[in-house]
């Protein structure tokens, strides 16, 4: 398939710059695969179409606070590093700004020497490994002197780190927000549960080549970047069960749904305890071995997150329920709106 298959035309002004107060009063459209309808609801009334004995999958990753500015040691000059893996111990693979100036040896130091990060390992297109040193714990003192990576499409500070990231986010490690679940709050992920719903939790850390545009004109030769997964035991036999009862797996967000469908094709489409580096690509045509419906937000163009949704739901269908969500004002992209595929 050749990447225009998936273009739409999107306003910039539908580009959502700020979260809602209220998580739940996002719009939430509601596609129906086998009759084709397409409906506008709110996001609070997502239990009127979940139903006892389905099973909602929610990715529990949380965002560091991964974006940092700092000094060189010996010049003063301004240095910005954005976090971006953890490779043992204090050594972070990082992108560094300007990444000429930050040569092996160089000491980079943050918050008045809260913080000092040495350049081990000079990498491709700004990449730097810098091993940090600290006193205390270390995502503590990040906390303190980090900035939430915000996706580039978001031009506005903001206010409440806690707004980028889901109200069950518990594994650290993203460099971006598995942001279907933002929509979620206690009280909601509560009332699911007593209409007989169950919560389930994987984890995905979202890198940043979830940003990464596709450069080439066929989509088949698009490589995606590896990001690490992991299923508990406890995770995996419980969707087990839902299967064999012939429950519903919805997942929340394409993250659920990549690691999901990557353990299922691995195994022949039941679930087991497992953890490692998914790099799985899912566009038209593809069978879903994992899922029966997903809850996401509103994608870019071109991106491999709408060809995912395409590839559940019909490209010519997805595309329809885009063109509409742009003729009724949907928000789009991270702190958008949200669409339920059934």
């Amino acid at each position: 398939m050749r990447i225009e298959d998936f273009d739409f035309d999107l306003p910039e002004e539908l580009i959502a710059q700020t979260p809602l107060k209220d998580r739940t009063s996002s719009r939430l459209m509601v596609l129906n695969k086998e009759k084709r309808t397409i409906e506008n609801h709110h996001f609070y009334e997502v239990t009127d179409f979940l139903e006892a004995g389905d099973c909602l999958v929610l990715n529990d990753t949380k965002v560091l606070p991964a974006r940092l500015y700092g000094m060189k040691a010996d010049t003063g000059g301004k240095v910005e590093v954005l976090l971006l893996t953890q490779i043992e111990n204090d050594d972070w693979e990082v992108l560094v700004k300007p990444a000429k100036r930050i040569k092996i040896g160089t000491v980079i130091s943050f918050g008045d020497g809260k913080l000092t990060a040495t350049c081990v390992e000079s990498k491709e297109h700004g990449g730097r490994v810098l091993r940090f040193s600290y006193a205390g714990i270390f995502y503590e003192v990040l906390d303190q002197l980090g900035e939430m990576p915000l996706p580039p499409y978001i031009k506005e500070q903001l206010d409440e780190k806690d707004r980028y990231q889901t109200v069950y986010a518990k594994e650290q490690g993203s460099a971006a927000a598995p942001t279907a679940g933002l929509h979620f709050t206690e009280e909601l992920l509560e009332k699911i549960k007593q209409k007989g719903v169950e919560i389930a939790f994987i984890t995905l850390h979202v890198g940043l080549g979830t940003f990464r545009p596709v450069s080439v004109e066929d989509v088949e030769s698009h490589e995606m970047h590896a990001e690490f997964y992991q299923m508990t035991a406890e995770t995996a036999n419980q969707l087990n069960a839902v299967k064999e009862r012939g429950g519903r797996i919805i997942s929340v967000g394409t993250t659920s749904t990549r690691t999901l469908e990557t353990i299922a094709r691995d195994t022949g489409g039941t679930f087991e305890e497992r953890n490692g580096w998914t790099d799985i690509f899912i566009y038209p045509p593809y069978q879903f071995q994992a899922i029966d419906g997903l809850i996401t937000n509103f994608h870019l163009p071109k991106s491999t997150l709408i060809m995912l949704v395409s590839a559940l739901a019909d490209r010519d269908f997805i595309l329809e329920a885009y063109n509409k969500a742009v003729e009724e004002r949907y928000r789009f992209f991270s702190f958008g709106d949200a669409m339920l595929i059934l």
